[in-house]
């Protein structure tokens, strides 16, 4: 091979320069990542070196600051010290080994434990979760805790925040926290500001980016969870972000886009386990700890709701042992012997969870996948595309919800026996770049209420069909497999 000459100083410099950094890259780029992950960057590296390492800097390193860490952990070596002085309400033994086997590992790697005689709701109405979440808020008396990655103040989320302020103004303690980036790029951001200042909640932006004042990381971090929990005594967790279901975009509302969600309402000993989420995130934020005592009003017995749940608290994120929520997603899913149903806008998956999902269905069990018909995310779409084919040859079946609705239900279920649900997508984002927060419910009578949930899912969408696929234009898979590759830049 023959190099061209460089016809000047700085020429021979950049040469150097571009050698160098090809070198250290080979030594230093897949020390502690994932192969594909490794080789996404090496190749961005060795194709256009000062731009690939430039990019690597800001965007290669998952650290979120030393300060963030330590108190980080912190928060999760006191939760594991209260969880160890008290006896634990659930007997993981009673579940079958497998299932027991998850749960134990969700503790290690996570801090909370598995809890029984919970209470389980299923809410699939976007604007009846608002109002759900708003009677509760009325309802307190001590604290409401309110984690969510977008938050907008605005029509459809007015009754809520209006409870909220209510609260405050009659002494409960109101705490809220908002994804900085993911807030600020919707539009309304600053009114929402003005109207959270003078409502007497106190809130915080989480992971927030401020150059000038020495709050600097990469960029793509998210705290991507959605809590919401009152006196201790209630929780709701799963999709929703607080914005109305358009999300303030005028080319939704003109072609009738909205977002489909799915979230849980929760009473009983789990809702202390997104409490301890919620409190860990408010003291690496603010330095300042929360009293969890719970406050437990009437009982409140619901038609639709599920008795005596065992459930568990999964949180997940940089900083947490290395990417438990998708450990516990791959386990599940090896683990199934007759059926694995899928729920995803954003499936992304790494080389572990492909081969889980993919093997299921060569074993001979019945996959599916449902899916948004068109992305709200090109990008992300298109990467996503890229794995249809080997997904269809394995024999998963495909369902796409219609456009122009957005499937951004988050959850899966195994067999009978197992339903998970929560924030967290099956990308490799959640998996090693967002802080999720997951619940798993070894429950039949809740698998059960999610195959309902799956069915509307079936009744509402189309099969993709391999011959579908093989029709599209070569340049539709070029894009498929470009962003596919930019997946892998984590």
């Amino acid at each position: 091979m023959t190099w061209p000459e460089p016809s000047s100083a700085l020429g021979w410099v950049v040469l150097v320069v571009e050698l160098a950094l090809r070198v250290v890259a080979l030594g230093v780029i897949p020390g502690n990542r994932k192969p594909s992950t490794g080789m996404a960057w090496l190749l961005l590296i060795m194709v256009e070196p000062l731009i690939g390492f430039a990019i690597f800097l800001m965007f290669g390193r998952t650290r979120i600051g030393g300060r963030r860490i330590t108190r980080q952990r912190v928060a999760v070596d006191t939760i594991r010290r209260r969880v160890a002085e008290h006896d634990l309400s659930f007997d993981t033994s009673a579940l079958p080994p497998t299932l027991a086997g998850v749960a134990d590992l969700n503790r290690t790697l996570g801090a909370l434990p598995m809890t029984g005689g919970n209470e389980v709701q299923l809410l699939a109405d976007y604007r009846t979760v608002i109002a759900e979440m708003a009677a509760e808020v009325d309802r307190a008396r001590s604290h409401v805790h309110v984690e969510f990655y977008i938050v907008a103040w605005d029509e459809v989320t007015d009754p809520l925040f209006a409870a909220l302020q209510r609260a405050a103004e009659r002494g409960v303690d109101v705490r809220l926290l908002f994804d900085h980036l993911g807030t600020r790029r919707i539009r309304g951001y600053h009114r929402t500001l003005r109207r959270l200042r003078d409502s007497g909640i106190e809130w915080h932006p989480m992971l927030p980016i401020d150059p000038l004042r020495g709050r600097f990381r990469r960029p793509d971090l998210r705290n991507h969870r959605k809590i919401l929990v009152v006196d201790g005594a209630v929780g709701f967790t799963g999709s929703l972000n607080l914005i109305e279901p358009g999300y303030h975009h005028p080319r939704n509302h003109r072609i009738g886009r909205e977002w489909v969600e799915l979230m849980v309402r929760l009473e009983g000993p789990v809702v202390t386990g997104l409490n301890a989420v919620f409190a860990s995130d408010w003291y690496v934020e603010t330095g300042e700890t929360v009293d969890l005592v719970a406050v437990h009003g009437e009982p409140d017995t619901r038609e639709d709701e599920e008795l005596d749940v065992p459930c568990q608290v999964v949180p997940s994120g940089p900083g947490i042992v290395a990417e438990n929520n998708l450990r516990m997603f791959t386990t599940l899913i090896y683990a199934a012997t007759r059926r694995v149903s899928l729920t995803s806008p954003y499936f992304v998956p790494d080389e572990s969870l492909l081969y889980a999902v993919t093997t299921a269905a060569r074993r001979g069990l019945e996959v599916e996948l449902f899916v948004s018909e068109v992305s709200d995310q090109v990008m992300v779409g298109h990467a996503q595309a890229s794995y249809y084919r080997a997904l269809l040859e394995a024999g998963v079946r495909i369902h796409l919800y219609p456009a122009p609705f957005v499937l951004h239900s988050k959850h899966f279920t195994i067999d009978d026996d197992v339903a998970v649900v929560g924030s967290s997508n099956m990308d490799m984002r959640s998996f090693g770049l967002n802080f999720e927060v997951t619940l798993m419910l070894p429950d039949p009578a809740v698998v059960a209420r999610m195959r309902q949930v799956e069915d509307r899912y079936r009744a509402l969408s189309r099969e993709l069909t391999l011959s579908e696929w093989d029709r599209r234009p070569a340049r539709t898979r070029y894009l498929d497999n470009v962003m596919r590759l930019t997946a892998a830049l984590q």
